[in-house]
């Protein structure tokens, strides 16, 4: 039976070393502050800023929402996000997306200040994944599925890891972080032939194509780590990932659970990239 990689534990881990950062910034008179910029009343998107508001009240970094009707317009959206980026009280800004249509979001995206972009969603900050620049900052979730192989001592280097899935907000970048570690990598997605006889020789699976059972029973082999960033909703309301988990545990090493595992490791980075940018600020 596989060892289940906890997101749980992960998130502990990374509560602790946040709660010392804050209250040290405390110390010096600065409160960590998140600015969530909001447009409109989508369920998913109140649901995400709960979560956030959340994790972030577990280790006493502020919050502040930001809510816009669906019928603003472009302008007045950045006029919103340049008010962040100005306000030094505010160190984090999430944007959450999708945006309306009628809307050009490139351009709001576009306007965001780097070192404000705890999300990791500007060109600034996705530069700075594949270059080591550090005005922004990594994308959220494939830096949690960083975070979960150090907290499980998973060494990446020298190791086969294949990424299934090419995203910009996953699979891309956490192409790139693996590399960093020095482990080989490749990139598969739904297109690529013979997926099952490539990741039967990785060390290291990261799922994240976001299609439920997109990796299967014929994928896995012994002592694989298997990181499934999928989230998906079956007939009968079932959270599912993107590996086969039922088929996978009883042949890998280890493997993350959905949920309870990488989403749950997201929310906490996201948090912590609201502190480092507090003690980017004020040095």
């Amino acid at each position: 039976m596989a060892t289940i990689l906890d997101g749980k534990l992960v998130t502990a881990d990374l509560k602790e070393r946040m709660t010392a950062d804050v209250t040290a910034l405390k110390s010096r008179g600065i409160d960590p502050t998140l600015a969530i910029l909001r447009v409109g009343e989508k369920g998913d998107a109140i649901a995400y800023e709960k979560g956030a508001i959340s994790r972030c009240k577990t280790v006493d970094v502020a919050v502040r929402s930001v809510v816009l009707p669906e019928t603003s317009t472009t302008e007045e959206v950045l006029k919103a996000v340049d008010e962040l980026n100005k306000d030094k009280t505010v160190h984090g800004v999430l944007l959450l997306r999708p945006l309306p249509k009628t809307m050009d979001e490139a351009k709001i995206v576009a306007a965001l200040a780097p070192e404000k972009d705890i999300d990791g969603i500007t060109d600034s900050s996705m530069v700075g994944t594949y270059t080591g620049n550090i005005s922004g900052f990594d994308p959220c979730t494939p830096e949690a599925c960083m975070e979960i192989l150090d907290f499980f001592k998973i060494d990446a280097a020298g190791k086969n890891a294949v990424v299934v899935g090419r995203s910009l907000v996953v699979g891309k970048p956490a192409a790139m972080m693996l590399l960093k570690r020095n482990a080989t990598v490749t990139v598969c997605h739904t297109k690529t032939k013979n997926l099952a006889e490539i990741c039967k020789k990785a060390d290291i699976i990261i799922a994240c194509a976001g299609k439920a059972g997109s990796v299967g029973a014929e994928c896995f082999a012994p002592n694989q780590v298997v990181i499934d960033v999928g989230i998906n909703v079956t007939e009968d309301g079932k959270l599912v990932g993107d590996a086969d988990f039922a088929a996978a545990e009883p042949i890998v090493g280890a493997i993350t659970p959905v949920p309870g595992g990488v989403g749950t490791v997201t929310t906490s980075v996201l948090v912590k990239h609201v502190v480092e940018a507090a003690k980017r600020q004020n040095p």
